[in-house]
């Protein structure tokens, strides 16, 4: 966690946040207060009592004096509406698959709060209040990652956060699973009782997409930015010629992300000089054509941002209640379509730099490609050479984690399924792209953990032969650095130990890229 002087302070009002804010949530670099401005306490209070009044007068709101879904014709006893909200959440029990870590459970509460602060859900500010809670005492509902087809909301997952605000199922609290009442009356939180419209106000939304996807975009755009600096190593490592990334080259496709990209290969290079008569005309084009497949993700972000950005803006539950001009508008905003494309987009883009990695190392271990360095990177001399296999087995290990990610490319957007009697006919899938995002994201995390230690040795091999790289400040100093966590590979040695930590610093964003 960060220091207590670190920490900024969000004040929910239902104001716009950006990614970062879901981040810094996340990674509890920020707490959350709500607004004690009277007009945002007004605003919510009327949604709720406008529910209150419908309920008197016209006895019928969908999913609050009716079942849910195709049920929706079912009118609820007025007597039995009260207990609604809680069948609500207690018959969406069924998630199974991981648990979401700490990290991805703080986005999604976040963006659900967030979600209905816009004042359009018809909640009380107790419901807010609680939801709050749980983010500043860091109770932590355990949700399982599975069982949401990403429209009528993420049901089955936010269900385990609608039973921990009324103090059932388990949370993970004070670094041990706990029932959740036991973790409210910590705090002296007594366990909510939902209002009529509250359970579909929590579950019937895109908060696990959003906040799953606000932090894949994160890491890819930090990805994005190592694949760079690795690029720049390993074009410098394998004697390449930097000037395939020429200012003037990039000005004739002038696309402005894959421009930026060459412009950090130039400086890293310290490319702004004449070419050397005995340099390459052309690299393989791992090296050459690097900001063409590393521009694409960084020209997509700002899209990408966008899109994630109006949803966790968004009031995307249904009914939607607007106490202004007292109307109930029943609608589809719970649909995920555009996270499902964006995280469709997205492992696609990150897919291509695990891929784009894997051929520079290709190129590097090769003796017949790698223009004087030995056969798979090995540091070992003299008679023990033959005993000694370098990074053989990581360039392996590298091949089933793109290999893997490359598998999970396949849009889950298009696999839409007709479910709970036709009435879900047309669904987004978005959790299920989010997760698939994350995943290659993770694997691809793994292969430039190992381009970390592929490229540090390949660099000091160059040395060795009499050739010292020509590198700008910044890169040496993150070269030194590293240096300074891997010794150099001579004796074969088990790299995982090595291969965890730079994972963690990688994910950790230990290493300053560029600009913001």
């Amino acid at each position: 966690m960060a220091a207590t002087a670190d920490i900024r302070r969000l004040t929910l009002d239902g104001r716009p946040l950006r990614i970062e804010d879901v981040v810094d949530v996340a990674l509890r670099r920020a707490r959350t207060s709500l607004s004690t401005d009277p007009a945002f306490r007004a605003r919510i209070q009327r949604g709720a009592d406008l529910v209150d009044r419908l309920i008197a007068e016209d006895g019928v709101v969908y999913g609050v004096s009716t079942g849910y879904g195709d049920s929706c014709t079912v009118a609820i006893p007025p007597s039995l509406v009260p207990e609604l909200p809680r069948h609500l959440y207690t018959y969406h029990g069924v998630g199974l698959g991981r648990w979401l870590t700490p990290e991805e459970t703080r986005a999604v509460l976040f963006a659900r709060l967030q979600s209905l602060v816009q004042g359009m859900s018809g909640v009380s500010i107790a419901l807010l209040e609680q939801l709050q809670a749980l983010l500043e005492h860091d109770i932590l509902p355990l949700i399982p990652a599975e069982g949401s087809v990403g429209a009528s909301g993420d049901l089955t997952p936010l269900s385990y956060v609608a039973a921990a605000l009324c103090g059932e199922r388990q949370v993970w609290h004070d670094g041990r699973l706990m029932p959740a009442a036991e973790a409210l009356a910590m705090h002296g939180l007594r366990p909510l009782r939902l209002r009529p419209k509250e359970g579909l106000a929590i579950m019937n939304g895109t908060a696990v997409m959003t906040g799953l996807a606000c932090l894949a975009l994160r890491r890819a755009d930090y990805l994005g930015r190592l694949a760079t600096r690795l690029t720049a190593w390993n074009v410098a490592a394998s004697a390449g010629n930097a000037h395939h990334f020429d200012q003037t080259l990039f000005a004739a496709k002038p696309h402005p992300g894959q421009q930026r990209v060459a412009a950090r290969l130039r400086r890293d290079l310290a490319s702004d000089r004449p070419p050397r008569n005995e340099q390459r005309l052309q690299d393989r084009y791992s090296l050459r054509c690097a900001p063409h497949v590393i521009g694409v993700l960084e020209d997509a972000l700002p899209m990408l941002r966008s899109m994630l950005e109006n949803e966790l803006n968004s009031a995307n539950d249904n009914p939607l209640i607007d106490a202004e001009q007292e109307m109930v508008l029943h609608g589809g905003h719970f649909y995920g379509g555009h996270i499902a494309f964006a995280m469709d987009s997205l492992k696609n883009l990150v897919a291509n730099l695990a891929d784009l990695l894997d051929r520079q190392l290709a190129v590097l271990v090769d003796s017949r490609y790698n223009h004087g360095l030995p056969a798979n990177l090995s540091g070992a001399e003299g008679v023990r050479a033959p005993l000694n296999h370098g990074l053989k087995a990581l360039q392996i290990s590298v091949s089933a984690w793109t290999a893997e990610a490359l598998k999970l490319t396949m849009p889950a957007s298009v696999f839409s399924r007709s479910t709970e009697c036709h009435n879900q006919d047309k669904v987004s899938m978005g959790t299920i792209a989010a997760r698939d995002a994350l995943r290659v994201l993770e694997l691809s995390e793994q292969v430039a953990a190992a381009m970390l230690i592929a490229s540090r040795q390949a660099l000091a091999l160059r040395r060795r032969t009499g050739s010292e790289p020509q590198l700008a400040p910044e890169a040496t100093a993150m070269q030194a650095d590293l240096e300074a966590r891997i010794p150099l590979l001579v004796e074969d040695r088990a790299l995982d130990g090595e291969l965890r930590a730079l994972l963690a610093a990688i994910r950790a964003e230990e290493w300053p890229l560029y600009e913001a």
